[in-house]
């Protein structure tokens, strides 16, 4: 069960605060990362490009995500710093969904929480051409070993391609399942962002 009355929510006057409720509640309800986002950009043929990334920080600036800027998804952000994201928690029987545009964030924020991660997924940023062909498996464990060799001793430095993005919300939605499919939506939007917003509610 939700842990607001149905439709509370839908009083939120900005959506920071209720984002901040949902995903506390999330952390704690959903079984598997509740801080899994669908990412969604666009190629270079104006076709939909959608995948699952980890939120790593979010506050009223945006939501970050890192990845590999030579990848698919930052050579579609390259080309078009526009994108939409998605939390979806079955557990909450909730989602909410989010869009606008996107700036790398500074070089020092990402050195400082490259260095935060495990080490062996510091050698695999190095080791992956993200989303290039592979030739065979063993060629990836070749490259992880010849990284994990060449960093042996001392720090493991951040690589110029891997970086962060931070989306900065010009819309939001909140979505909460209600019997027969007459669910509670409100979308709060602005022209840009920093400018106040503006509340809507929506047909299910």
């Amino acid at each position: 069960m939700n842990a607001l009355t149905p439709g509370d929510f839908v009083e939120a006057a900005e959506p920071f605060a209720l984002f901040a409720q949902w995903f506390e509640e999330a952390k704690g309800k959903e079984p598997n990362d509740p801080e899994a986002m669908v990412l969604a950009t666009v190629d270079a043929g104006r076709l939909p490009d959608a995948r699952m990334v980890l939120l790593k920080e979010w506050t009223p600036d945006g939501f970050v995500f890192y990845t590999n800027a030579e990848s698919a998804k930052g050579r579609q952000l390259e080309a078009n710093m526009q994108a939409a994201g998605l939390f979806h928690w079955k557990s909450l029987r909730r989602q909410v969904r989010l869009r606008g545009p996107v700036a790398a964030i500074s070089d020092a924020e990402a050195d400082e929480y490259f260095a935060s991660r495990p080490r062996d997924s510091r050698i695999g940023a190095w080791a992956s051409q993200q989303s290039r062909p592979l030739e065979s498996r063993f060629a990836l464990e070749k490259s992880v070993a010849a990284f994990a060799a060449k960093y042996a001793i001392g720090a493991i430095p951040r690589p110029p391609y891997w970086r962060g993005f931070r989306i900065a919300p010009i819309a939001m939605e909140f979505w909460s399942d209600r019997p027969f499919r007459l669910h509670d939506r409100v979308r709060f939007s602005r022209a840009e962002p920093g400018e106040r917003w503006r509340k809507e509610r929506l047909y299910p």
